[in-house]
């Protein structure tokens, strides 16, 4: 794509894609920080996994082996609070738990109606604004109205009987309440004294106006770009014949999650790097052709790894979180390890590219204002 000549005014479209693009940003999306608690996040991975071990497991011992995958999903509940108090984290998981349930049972529902996939595409992007604007308004916080997204995203393979829809919600549920014991068994384990962290990662450069953050699900017209992006990805993917379509929506969705302009483009960066060394490893583990045992066995060792790394730079939580997410979707839909990997990579860069540019297109005076400083700042 070639960058905009001649001069241009310091507010413009194009003047902000050419900051978007400038190395300065890749160096600062490989930055490192202080996260508010190790302890917590480490807890709070081990939590889920405990969880997923138990859910999973026993779902696959049961009649029910083929939905033991989405009781890994409702087991991400335990993801949300972990820096609340004790009696409101209980809530907070019961939330995060309905956000996941709810999009499963309803796009499996769509999808035993017998829609074709571009539809089934289309309702997956409109859930992900819902469920943006509901993880907002809900004050769900960190890590985000992602992770109800990728519950979704796996409701939107083929359902061929009402049991079929009834053990994917009934597993995800299950997950949840395993979340939700686990977390009342193990909170005081959490350091029940330490702040969130700060909502807006980019410092504010002085003179700078902060611009309302771009965090999906302040307002409706932002749910709206969520929806819009989720589609415009999922779209482009489906029309290049790619096998999951679905993951782009879900790369351009965690892009928008960055605070700011500066922060979408780091996201972009981060989880695009993140995803190609993360592919590389889940390739590694699929090729030996694990056991179901193995498989669950990592994704719990992953789980924990993300949460203990990715406060210190979100790039790092990808490269653990992708390869737990290819081999929580292969226990669930059995594919190919080259296949898998290789389409996680180009799925997660179409999204990146079209969340930042949809930020770009749709982005405020006050928003594209805020780059310029910040990039003037970085010089």
């Amino acid at each position: 794509m070639a960058l905009p000549t001649g001069p241009l005014l310091p507010s413009s479209h194009g003047h902000a894609l050419r900051q978007a693009l400038a190395s300065a940003r890749l160096r600062e999306s490989l930055s490192l920080q202080r996260p508010a608690s190790l302890r917590n996040a480490t807890i709070a991975g081990a939590q889920v996994a405990l969880a997923v071990i138990l859910v999973a497991g026993l779902l696959h011992v049961s009649p029910w082996a083929q939905v033991a995958g989405f009781g890994g999903l409702g087991a991400l509940a335990a993801l949300f609070g972990r820096f609340a108090p004790l009696a409101r984290r209980r809530g907070v998981v019961l939330k995060a738990g309905a956000l996941l349930v709810m999009p499963v049972a309803l796009l499996s529902l769509l999808a035993w109606s017998g829609l074709g996939p571009v539809a089934m595409l289309l309702a997956l992007s409109a859930m992900a604004g819902l469920l943006a604007s509901l993880a907002h308004r809900m004050q769900m916080g960190a890590p985000g109205a992602v992770i109800f997204i990728f519950a979704a995203s796996a409701a939107i393979s083929p359902v061929d009987s009402a049991l079929v829809l009834a053990g994917r919600a009934g597993a995800t549920v299950l997950g949840v309440a395993a979340a939700w014991l686990l977390c009342l068994l193990t909170d005081r384990l959490r350091d029940l004294e330490v702040a969130p962290p700060a909502a807006t990662p980019v410092q504010a450069t002085a003179g700078a106006r902060a611009p309302k953050p771009l965090t999906p699900g302040y307002a409706p017209v932002q749910s709206a770009r969520v929806a819009l992006c989720a589609a415009l990805a999922a779209l482009l993917a489906h029309a290049a014949g790619w096998a999951h379509p679905a993951w782009a929506s879900i790369g351009a969705v965690a892009v928008l999650q960055g605070a700011h302009l500066p922060g979408t483009v780091h996201r972009g960066w981060q989880r695009t790097l993140g995803t190609v060394v993360g592919a590389g490893i889940a390739w590694v583990i699929l090729s030996s052709e694990p056991s179901f045992w193995t498989l669950l066995l990592a994704v719990a060792v992953l789980q924990v790894l993300t949460e203990a790394v990715i406060g210190f730079n979100y790039a790092l939580g990808q490269i653990f979180v992708t390869p737990m997410a290819l081999l929580m979707t292969n226990m669930a839909h059995h594919g190919e390890a080259a296949e898998m990997a290789l389409s996680r990579i180009f799925d997660t860069t179409l999204g990146a590219a079209v969340g930042i540019v949809l930020a770009l297109v749709l982005s405020s005076l006050d928003e594209r204002v805020y780059l310029a400083r910040h990039h003037g700042r970085a010089q």
